[in-house]
C-alpha cells in the first residue's frame, strides 16, 4: 500500500499536531509513505525525527499556481493507492482522478464545496460524521477514525520556575488563545477557586484580552500563559486537574490528553467533550459559558480524592481501549484496505 498525505495547515493547531502522529504512527506500521507539508522547519523537523522526511510546498492563495502543478507531478512520480489530505486548501488543490483514492480528513464542520472531488470523507468524530450525512454527504462514503494522542513519560515542569507554589493545586489547559477556547471563562472562574493556580499553553490573538482579563479579576498572579509548547507531557506530569472549557471544542483530543497522563478532567459541554465524556464516570461536564459551575466541577475534583481517582482510572481504560496510537492505526489501515479491495 503506497500512501500519500498532504496538510497545508498552520504552523500550530490540534490538526496539525495529530497529522504528525499519524504520519509517524503508519510510517511505524511500514507503511511507505509520501509526506507533503506547507513549509515549516519545525514541523519538518519532528517528521523527520520521526523517521519520515516531508517535501515543503508553499500551499499560497488562489494565484499559486506552481503548488498545483508541483502536487501533480509528485502524485504522478509516486504512484499512490490512497492520497489523504488535511482540511480545505490541500484537498483543493490535490488533482483529482489520478488513478488513486482521494480521502479527505475532517476535524471540524467545514464548507464542503472544497471536497466534491473526493472519494471518501474521515470525520474524527461521530459528530462530524451526522454532519457529514445531513448535508447530503452519501453514508457510504464516510468514515468516522478517532484521533489517537500520544504521552511519552517526563519529568514535570518545574513550578518555581513559573511562580507557582509547590503545594498549589494547578490546572492546566491547552489551544489557541481564541474565543472559541473559552479561557476567559476559566480566568472568570478562578476568584471562586481560592489558593489554586492555572497554566494556560497555547497563542493566540486573545493573549492581551486575557493577560487584562486576569490583571481585572485580580489573579494575574495565579495565572500563567506559556505560550506554545512542545512539552506537553511535562505539563501533564505537572497538573492535578487538566481542564477544557471550551465554547466551540469539534473533537476534544485534550480530552484525550489528559486521559492518557492519568490526569482528571473537567471541560465544558461543548461537541467533542460531550461526545467523549460521561460526566460522573471518565470526567465531569459543565453547561458551556458557565464560570461558576465549571469552579464547582474543578472544586468538586480537587476536594474528593475518591472521585478523582475514579475518574483518572476510567479515563484511562478509555483511552487504551479506544485512542492509543496501535488501535487508531490500525482503523486506518483497515479503511484503507477495505476501499482498495473494492476497487
Amino acid at each position: 500500500m503506497r500512501v500519500l498525505q498532504a496538510m497545508a495547515g498552520a504552523e500550530h493547531g490540534g490538526a496539525e499536531t495529530f497529522y504528525e502522529r499519524l504520519v509517524v504512527g503508519l510510517h511505524n506500521a511500514g507503511v511507505t509513505q509520501k509526506v507533503i507539508i506547507r513549509k515549516d522547519q519545525g514541523r519538518a523537523s519532528r517528521l523527520r525525527t520521526g523517521g519520515v522526511d516531508p517535501v515543503e510546498l508553499n500551499f499560497g492563495g488562489m494565484l499559486d499556481f506552481q503548488t498545483s502543478r508541483q502536487l501533480k507531478k509528485i502524485v504522478g512520480e509516486f504512484n499512490p493507492d490512497i492520497v489523504l489530505t488535511w482540511m480545505n486548501r490541500a484537498t483543493k488543490m490535490m488533482p483529482a482522478g489520478a488513478g488513486y483514492k482521494l480521502i479527505a480528513r475532517q476535524g471540524g464542520y467545514y464548507d464542503l464545496k472544497y471536497y466534491r472531488h473526493c472519494d471518501y470523507i474521515v470525520g474524527n468524530t461521530q459528530g462530524i460524521v451526522e454532519y457529514l450525512k445531513e448535508e447530503g454527504w452519501p453514508e457510504n462514503r464516510v468514515q468516522y477514525l478517532p484521533n489517537f494522542v500520544s504521552i511519552e513519560k517526563a519529568q514535570p515542569v518545574s513550578k518555581a520556575e513559573l511562580s507557582t507554589p509547590e503545594g498549589a493545586p494547578l490546572l492546566l489547559s491547552l489551544g489557541r488563545l481564541h474565543r472559541n477556547k473559552a479561557f476567559d471563562v476559566l480566568i472568570d472562574a478562578l476568584p471562586s477557586l481560592e489558593g489554586v493556580y492555572v497554566w494556560i499553553a497555547g497563542e493566540g490573538p486573545e493573549r492581551a484580552a486575557l493577560e487584562t482579563q486576569a490583571r481585572a479579576k485580580g489573579v494575574e498572579d495565579r495565572v500563567c500563559f506559556l505560550g506554545w509548547r512542545q512539552d506537553v507531557s511535562a505539563l501533564l506530569a505537572s497538573c492535578d486537574v487538566y481542564v477544557c472549557p471550551s465554547r466551540h471544542e469539534p473533537l476534544g483530543n485534550v480530552v484525550i490528553e489528559g486521559w492518557a497522563a492519568g490526569k482528571p478532567v473537567v471541560a465544558a459541554a461543548s461537541q467533542g467533550p460531550t461526545e467523549l465524556i460521561r460526566s460522573g464516570e471518565n470526567g465531569l461536564l459543565s453547561p458551556v459559558d458557565d464560570s461558576e459551575a465549571l469552579a464547582q466541577g474543578i472544586s468538586k475534583v480537587l476536594a474528593d480524592h475518591e472521585l478523582s481517582e475514579l475518574l483518572v482510572m476510567a479515563g484511562r481504560s478509555e483511552y487504551e481501549t479506544y485512542f492509543t496510537e496501535k488501535a487508531v492505526v490500525e482503523k486506518y489501515l483497515d479503511f484503507f484496505n477495505r476501499i482498495l479491495d473494492q476497487s
